[in-house]
């Protein structure tokens, strides 16, 4: 926690804009007349700002109380209406099928396989019946892949900067269908980019539907 809140304070995650995913997944909410959602890792609140102006009711959770401290300012300068509140993702304080629907984006492979595994069974504890979840996951082409010391299969603590002492586990498909397998798999998409620091960034995007 404390080299999350070290990141924050130092003013890393800068974006403003929403992840792209996130605005297709607004229009979809929309459509399927759904409202409540959660944010998941939401860091200083790009996500969760955005879904808020497009008038859903937005809750975001994040173990940094400097990336909610962020969060909470960008939403009152925008007058918007967000409920935060600091919680690991592998305990989360909402009570069962309490949301329409969950966003986890770019959080949670923050963390070993078993704590992803008790992140998705919150999930799925407080979402409704056929409620949706999008979440990111962390694939073994990125150029993280290997750095740092390794603590179990896929799964290293990041030894250089800005994310020391960082925890990022890389997940192959086969892993990732495992993992969301209690859910209805909507899409699977590989997502990779080059960003400004001239490397690979590589991700797969799930969305999935809880079963009723």
């Amino acid at each position: 926690m404390a080299e999350w809140d070290e990141l924050f304070r130092r003013g890393f995650f800068p974006l403003e804009e929403p992840q792209q995913q996130v605005v297709k997944l607004s229009e979809l909410l929309r459509s399927r007349k759904m409202r409540r959602i959660c944010d998941m890792g939401c860091g200083p609140g790009r996500n969760l700002v955005f879904l808020a102006k497009q008038g859903f009711e937005v809750y975001g959770i994040d173990i940094s109380e400097n990336a909610l401290e962020r969060a909470r300012k960008r939403a009152n300068e925008l007058r918007l209406n967000v409920q935060l509140k600091k919680a690991d993702m592998t305990s989360v304080p909402f009570p069962d099928s309490f949301f329409d629907a969950v966003m986890c984006v770019y959080a949670i492979y923050h963390n070993t396989l078993d704590g992803m595994r008790r992140t998705i069974s919150e999930v799925r504890r407080i979402l409704t019946p056929g409620g949706l979840v999008l979440v990111t996951f962390q694939t073994k082409r990125s150029h993280k892949y290997r750095l740092g010391k390794e603590i179990e299969a896929d799964t290293f603590i990041q030894d250089q900067p800005p994310e020391v002492g960082i925890l990022h586990h890389f997940s192959d498909e086969q892993e990732v269908r495992r993992l969301m397998q209690d859910f209805e798999i909507l899409s699977l998409e590989l997502e990779e980019f080059v960003w400004k620091d001239s490397k690979v960034h590589s991700h797969w995007q799930v969305l999935a539907q809880k079963q009723n």
